[in-house]
């Protein structure tokens, strides 16, 4: 089911910023400073989603094997009710292990 990623950019040469102009797409010239701030921004969104525990702690994981059908099935509910996967997964475990 995982698919491979293609890249939609290219690795170069790192860009001396100081002897290059470099400007962004309204015309502000990129300056060193300028991207370091561009690229903590990045960082800060790619981070994932937030912890399900507790600020900066990082959510145990389960992993589990199960029949397509079964993986179909739920692709379908999470599709339908708008939600993720794990959060039907979680609200399952939950209410299994209450009536439990």
């Amino acid at each position: 089911m995982a698919t491979k990623v293609k890249h939609k950019y290219t690795v170069g040469p790192d860009v001396d910023l100081k002897r290059e102009i470099v400007r962004l797409k309204d015309g502000t010239r990129l300056t060193n400073t300028l991207a370091a701030k561009m690229a903590k921004d990045a960082i800060k969104q790619a981070v994932g989603r937030p912890s399900l525990t507790a600020k900066s702690v990082e959510s145990p994981q389960i992993k589990v094997r199960v029949p397509v059908k079964l993986k179909k099935a739920l692709d379908k509910e999470a599709k339908r009710r708008g939600e993720t996967n794990s959060a039907i997964v979680r609200e399952a475990l939950e209410k299994y292990l209450k009536s439990a």
